[in-house]
């Protein structure tokens, strides 16, 4: 007997009657989503899954539905995103410093987001307390329990699995933070560059910070340089996607002035669009223009409303172009530059506070 598919009418009715049952909406976009959801959980009966492949696939899915659910309550608030060493002490120097950055940027009204284990994490979430913060915790045999300051709160999440916890910090991240730490903290680094190098996330600051004195850093910089850089294996504006802090007070401005101008983005079609929090003069979309002509394929980067297809943020002007989609590192740079244009700007009396250590030279841009 031919089994029946699960885009033939009957099947697709049922669904519907179930959504409907449900309050649901299936010809709404979110209710043909779900019916999408439903229809690739349907096909798995007949696609030959093992036990352990269907567990993998359904607790990643749970786990994913639950964290979307605790953060889109909190949807408006600018989040960053602090990783760490989950060892290192609290009397250390750099425990201190995240404990110092956590609270500063919530005081700009920020949220952090960190694991939920010891060290820069615990750090991360006792700057700004419980109420501003989230621990997204990882199963481990030697990670048992959530520590001390988000222990009981609603917004701890658990994860099974890391890719699943990976994926709700930078999607929900406004920035992300880094503190000294090892293969974990390592990991969390080249996963948010990777994904912003090549667009498959946001472009947000990425800050690496440390205490007074330390030089974890310096030297995983100069590996990225001499051994990734001079060797081609990354783009000569790819450093300017990280900023080594000198200081907190530099990252925590570093990240808050990434914002300054720039609101968000997304992509229309073919055409990339920058959200703004002002309009910009003629000459200085000229100037960007001229300066980052690489990055449209064709045309000019022109300023706009809201285009069709958009639903959020429509009080907003825009920047918009058909992009390339590539040297989103060069990208970066152009939004750098186009915070330099800020009302409120002083004539470079920032500069010294965004100037990346060692980054590409875009004239000026932080």
């Amino acid at each position: 007997m031919t089994r029946p598919s699960t885009t033939d009418e009957q099947t697709v009715n049922a669904i519907h009657a179930l959504i409907e049952s449900l309050g649901g909406d299936p010809e709404s976009f979110e209710g043909r989503m779900i019916v999408q959801l439903v229809q690739t959980s349907l096909k798995m009966l007949g696609d030959g899954h093992d036990t352990g492949q269907l567990k993998l696939l359904n607790r990643a899915l749970k786990d994913m539905r639950y964290a979307y659910r605790v953060f889109n309550r909190y949807t408006p608030t600018r989040k960053i995103a602090i990783f760490g060493s989950a060892r290192t002490p609290e009397d250390h120097r750099d425990y201190l410093a995240a404990k110092q950055l956590s609270a500063a940027i919530t005081r700009q009204g920020w949220m952090s987001i960190t694991g939920a284990g010891d060290g820069i994490m615990k750090a991360g979430l006792e700057g700004p307390r419980r109420e501003a913060g989230f621990g997204l915790s990882i199963r481990l045999p030697f990670e048992t329990t959530a520590n001390t300051v988000i222990e009981g709160d609603p917004k701890l999440i658990n994860f099974r699995y890391f890719f699943t916890r990976k994926l709700m910090f930078m999607s929900h991240a406004d920035a992300v933070a880094a503190f000294p730490g090892g293969f974990g903290t390592q990991d969390e680094v080249f996963e948010a560059m990777t994904l912003v190098q090549t667009g498959r996330s946001n472009i947000v600051p990425v800050v690496l910070a440390e205490g007074d004195g330390g030089t974890y850093w310096k030297h995983w910089d100069t590996y990225i340089r001499k051994n990734l850089l001079d060797g081609g294996m990354i783009s000569p504006e790819d450093p300017g996607l990280y900023y080594i802090a000198p200081s907190i007070d530099h990252a925590v401005e570093h990240v808050t002035r990434f914002y300054r101008v720039y609101h968000s983005s997304r992509y229309v079609g073919d055409q990339l669009v920058l959200r703004l929090s002002q309009k910009l003069t003629d000459a200085q979309i000229d100037s960007l223009n001229d300066a980052f002509a690489g990055l449209v394929k064709t045309g000019r980067i022109v300023q706009c409303g809201p285009l069709n297809g958009e639903d959020d943020h429509l009080d907003l002007p825009r920047l918009a172009f058909l992009h390339t989609r590539r040297q989103y590192g060069l990208l970066r740079a152009m939004i750098d530059r186009i915070n330099t244009f800020a009302a409120d700007a002083c004539d470079g009396s920032d500069s010294q506070l965004t100037s990346p250590v060692g980054g590409v030279d875009t004239g000026g841009v932080g």
